[in-house]
């Protein structure tokens, strides 16, 4: 872990890392693949788990006071079984269908969202369901850190104002990333060079934490939804080709 193509790369993901955990959501998602040109995309993950735990911090404090109690509740509940469930399976799941299905989720919602007629009713943050799509981001967070496209699926059509809607993601995955860590330490997925260079990566992170919610409060809020599904849909289809081509 040296070098210049190194470093550019692990600076560019940990801010977009930042970005996601300032109110942009699928951005944090790109974090990985940045980071996976210059090292393994396993080695990867496990580096830039320490930079979300850390921005989580500074995503926290940015959204204290936005986010629905109820949906955190209920998805809290949910992606706690869904970690549960990653961590009892790590030695047996085969990343690459995980990721694939997760795409393959991702996409078929970002284009009914695109290709729908007139305004959608919004819907009540309904218990079972909630459980069900927290159970799958959790668990797909936790093989593959691609939790973004479950925890969409249910919550775009709640109907949520942006920031309540962004704060909602940020206090939900940092509860997330939190109880990933016992597991993934446990699966031996930390390094004390894994932990130094995300110190190193922090100011980067931090920076663009509050760069990102500069963005949520200015950018339209029908935009903001906008640039989320079109994010969601290419996303989705970089998941689908990264499962498949493993």
């Amino acid at each position: 872990m040296d070098g210049v193509l190194f470093w550019t790369c692990a600076i560019a993901a940990a801010a977009l890392v930042g970005m996601g955990k300032g109110g942009m959501p699928v951005v944090g998602m790109l974090g990985v693949p940045v980071l996976s040109l210059a090292i393994s995309p396993v080695t990867a993950a496990g580096l830039l788990l320490p930079v979300y735990v850390l921005s989580d911090m500074f995503g926290l404090y940015a959204y204290r006071h936005a986010f629905d109690r109820r949906v955190l509740a209920i998805l809290m509940v949910g992606v706690t079984v869904g970690v549960g469930l990653g961590w009892a399976t790590a030695s047996i799941t085969p990343e690459w269908l995980v990721t694939t299905i997760v795409g393959l989720i991702g996409a078929v919602f970002a284009l009914r969202l695109l290709t729908r007629r007139g305004e959608v009713a919004r819907r009540e943050a309904e218990v079972a369901p909630g459980l069900f799509w927290g159970a799958v981001t959790g668990f797909t967070s936790f093989v593959s850190h691609s939790g973004a496209p479950p925890f969409q699926v249910y919550v775009l059509p709640l109907g949520l104002q942006k920031m309540v809607f962004a704060g909602t993601n940020t206090i939900l995955f940092a509860y997330l990333n939190g109880i990933k860590l016992v597991p993934y330490w446990a699966l031996g997925q930390f390094s004390p060079g894994n932990l130094k260079v995300a110190v190193l990566l922090m100011p980067a992170a931090a920076v663009a934490v509050f760069a990102g919610v500069k963005l949520v409060k200015i950018v339209p809020e029908k935009l903001f939804f906008q640039i989320i599904t079109w994010a969601l849909l290419g996303i989705s289809l970089k998941l689908i080709w990264d499962g498949l081509s493993a």
